[in-house]
């Protein structure tokens, strides 16, 4: 926007408040800096602050990090099939292999998601990159069963540890106007990365039939992982984790490097620290997270994500299992040998593909109204929608031909659309935002691997239960595991929407 005389100029923002004399408390905290919008020479002011390049690269580094989660996750459904073959596995080992890099999240989201709070942000964004790799590069060549179990533990692993880092890294150094739609928003590269996962297996599946692709599924993201690896060296700390641990100074370098921009504004940041001298900062220990101010929050945070992962991950990771069951497909080596294995794996992924484009369609909305609609009323609307999806789905049984074919695909699209639009989304949304500064990758990192209990269990006993009581019983089940994460949501309901970090503080 410009002046009358046609020159235009950003507002002294509240650095400048300070060197005129008023020093005012309100801006003395870091949300206020990130959040400070200019005000040009005629008065006009602009609704939003501009992102500054430093805080895109942030957000673009902590995207791909969800990126390769849906991707893994989503090729190990794909895979699963010729592990199997190859390695002559029982259902229980399927199970087995299927669970592994969920219990790898559970226990890096609860051991090393924390650590953010003790040694930094950036310091973990690094690391967990760096194991991911590693542990990647290992599964591509894994000679065995057992070394194939403990290579997706590993990337499990560094998945887990992204879950509160990616959140809090984004969080604490965008606007408070823009934080739900931009953390839904690179959480929405899970669902591509999902896709793609999908796509990635059909097309090596194309160019080498082979019980032996599925180590090329794997392989094929290291490069671009090494890119993000690299990039991820070369951003700022959270000013917000400095300035809790009394490192004032380094918090105003860090922050001033963060919003640095042309012309620049605030052009002098002086923060104040979160503690008196002399006054001890508060505990930030795994007990804190059950006293009584903080119960709620860790209980909105952790349980709905509990019962939303039952539903996600057993459906997500046997969409194609599910299909070939349910629509009546043999795809078992025994039968058709190695060419039918891969004939049918191909068939099961080009309908799995087919239905998570409604992942990325729930996750677009969910970008949209996040931040207009708020967390629990998203949450509680989208439970119940994934119930009536399930239940949709359920139904194929009672009919056969065309019929049967349209109610479980319309079943698992309602699902999927419904799941990322609501509680996929949601549950982590708010895990990275109902906890204050000193304990939120704690509480963030406890919430996602309770969540991950859920889908642990679920990819463990998914096959058995699939054999044992079948597709519309299982389906019954998780819609009665829906409905209870709405009620739950409802009653622990702690709504973020437009709520600064600076003021979730205990």
């Amino acid at each position: 926007m410009r002046t009358q005389t046609g020159e235009a100029r950003p507002a002294a923002g509240a650095a400048d408040i300070h060197q005129a004399g008023a020093l005012r408390a309100d801006f003395h905290r870091v949300q206020d800096y990130i959040d400070e919008t200019p005000i040009w020479a005629d008065g006009t002011t602009v609704p939003a602050a501009p992102m500054t390049a430093m805080q895109w690269r942030i957000w673009g580094l902590a995207a791909a990090g969800k990126f390769f989660e849906g991707l893994v996750v989503f090729i190990t459904g794909v895979a699963l099939p010729l592990m199997g073959a190859e390695f002559a596995m029982t259902p229980l080992q399927h199970g087995l292999v299927s669970a592994a890099s969920l219990f790898g999240i559970l226990v890096g989201a609860l051991l090393l998601g924390g650590l953010a709070d003790q040694f930094g942000r950036k310091p973990m964004f690094v690391f967990e990159m760096a194991l991911f790799i590693l542990f990647l590069a290992l599964l591509a060549a894994a000679p065995s069963f057992p070394w194939m179990l403990v290579f997706l533990f590993g990337v499990g692993l560094a998945l887990g540890c992204d879950y509160p880092t990616a959140h809090l890294v984004i969080s604490e150094s965008i606007p408070s106007s823009a934080r739900g739609r931009l953390v839904l928003a690179a959480f929405s590269f899970q669902a591509l990365g999902a896709l793609t996962g999908t796509a990635v297996g059909y097309l090596v599946l194309v160019f080498d039939p082979a019980l032996g692709a599925w180590r090329l599924m794997y392989g094929l993201a290291i490069v671009p992982a090494l890119l993000v690896l690299a990039g991820r060296f070369f951003i700022t700390e959270s000013s917000h984790w400095l300035l809790a641990k009394g490192r004032v100074t380094e918090a105003e370098t860090t922050l001033r490097r963060l919003l640095e921009r042309h012309p620049r504004y605030p052009k002098h940041v002086r923060l104040k620290g979160l503690h008196e001298p002399g006054i001890g900062r508060p505990e930030s220990h795994i007990g804190v997270l059950f006293r009584r101010k903080t119960l709620r929050a860790t209980l909105l945070a952790s349980v709905p994500w509990f019962l939303q992962d039952l539903g996600t991950y057993g459906i997500g990771i046997f969409t194609p299992t599910i299909l070939t069951v349910a629509l009546g497909a043999d795809i078992t080596a025994q039968v058709h040998g190695v060419a039918g294995l891969v004939a049918g794996d191909m068939r099961a992924a080009e309908g799995a593909a087919f239905i998570d484009l409604l992942l990325v369609a729930g996750m677009v909305a969910a970008v949209l109204l996040a931040d207009k609609v708020g967390r629990i009323p998203l949450q509680v609307f989208g439970f119940i929608g994934c119930a009536a999806g399930l239940l949709l789905a359920s139904f194929y049984a009672h009919f056969t031909g065309p019929a049967q074919t349209v109610l479980i695909y319309a079943g698992f699209m309602l699902f999927n659309f419904m799941c990322n639009l609501g509680p996929n989304a949601q549950t982590y949304l708010l895990a990275g935002e109902v906890f204050p500064t000193h304990i939120r990758g704690l509480g963030a990192g406890f919430a996602a691997a309770f969540g991950k209990v859920g889908a642990v269990l679920t990819a463990f006993l998914f096959p058995i239960l699939l054999s044992g009581l079948g597709t519309p019983a299982l389906l019954s089940m998780l819609v009665a595991t829906s409905l209870l994460g709405a009620f739950l949501t409802w009653q622990l309901r702690i709504e973020t929407k437009g709520r600064r970090l600076d003021d979730i503080e205990l």
